[in-house]
């Protein structure tokens, strides 16, 4: 039998809170999640393998609506396989889009960087030969 996990112990495992994950269950991010006799709920490991991927979603700047769709279509079956390639592809570009941009920005930082290192290099050279005059 697989380890359950109760939604304290997911608040720990994630760094979701509690209102995070009653929030994507009720917009059906996450499906079937167990109940206890009580009516707690109860995750299971491949319950936290699907939190985590929709965070690394979530923190890659993909929109709820379309982890909505994404969600979806996972629980319509493997028959949506191709349909969610596609959607994981376009994110994919959109991500390394970002990434290369960053990238550009980077390294004019850098630029900039060099740029006052040389200048203060200069500035202690003529300090330093005015120490010798």
């Amino acid at each position: 039998m697989d380890k359950l996990y109760s939604i304290q112990q997911i608040t720990e495992i994630t760094g979701l809170s509690a209102y995070t994950l009653r929030y994507y269950e009720k917009i059906h991010l996450i499906h079937d999640i167990q109940r206890d006799d009580k009516g707690y709920r109860q995750y299971t490991a491949t319950d936290i393998l699907w939190l985590d991927f929709l965070m690394r979603l979530r923190e890659t700047g993909m929109s709820i609506q379309d982890m909505k769709v994404f969600a979806d279509l996972r629980s319509q079956g493997d028959h949506t396989v191709s349909l969610r390639k596609q959607l994981l592809q376009s994110h994919y570009q959109s991500v390394q889009s970002r990434i290369d941009q960053q990238q550009q920005h980077l390294n004019k930082i850098a630029d900039k960087v060099k740029h006052y290192t040389g200048l203060e290099d200069q500035a202690n050279l003529s300090s330093s030969s005015k120490d010798f005059k």
